[in-house]
């Protein structure tokens, strides 16, 4: 039997709410529903990046920002992103709304969509966490602006989908802290 946790909002594109869905269901259906990213930086600007558990069950072992999840019924975008980042971290620490975007995306191996209305919050922390959730968090790492730029257009199928998005659109908009 699934509980609250396990669900997600649907919008519509305006983020007027729907409804609600079992998780599984609307990344089966490619529903858009909700979603957050949190991106975390340290005092040299440099970014940390996590690795997806092994055991996700979309994008496993994919690179992608610090946190990413799904505001529950009732729960506004900033308070999910405070929830999940001690939740997957095991940290705390406050966080500055940058901007949200819409995407759709297939995970080609488990044919599960992402159709998310995704809000992005930026945080600063000084050292990485050193004890994360296993469930949710594969590994951590810092990494400077040029490293990942590089590396993203190297490797491009080593990081998620989303995040390829969220850092074209930090680009653009000149967001990356300096």
């Amino acid at each position: 039997m699934s509980d609250a946790n396990d669900f997600v909002v649907l919008v519509d594109e305006q983020d007027n709410v729907l409804g609600t869905m079992e998780k599984m269901e609307a990344h089966q259906k490619g529903y858009l529903h909700r979603a957050i990213s949190v991106l975390l930086f340290d005092q040299k600007h440099r970014m940390l990046l996590q690795q997806r558990a092994s055991t996700k069950y979309h994008w496993p072992n994919i690179w992608s920002n610090a946190v990413c999840s799904h505001p529950r019924e009732g729960e506004t975008y900033e308070a999910a992103a405070q929830r999940r980042i001690p939740e997957e971290l095991g940290i705390t620490t406050e966080l500055d709304w940058q901007f949200s975007f819409i995407y759709k995306a297939t995970d080609e191996i488990s044919a599960l969509h992402e159709h998310e209305l995704d809000h992005v919050f930026f945080g600063q922390i000084k050292e990485a966490p050193t004890e994360v959730n296993p469930a949710e968090v594969g590994a951590v790492r810092w990494i400077e602006k040029e490293e990942l730029e590089n590396d993203v257009a190297n490797n491009p199928d080593q990081y998620s989908f989303w995040f390829k998005i969220i850092l074209q659109e930090i680009e653009q908009r000149n967001l990356w802290p300096s």
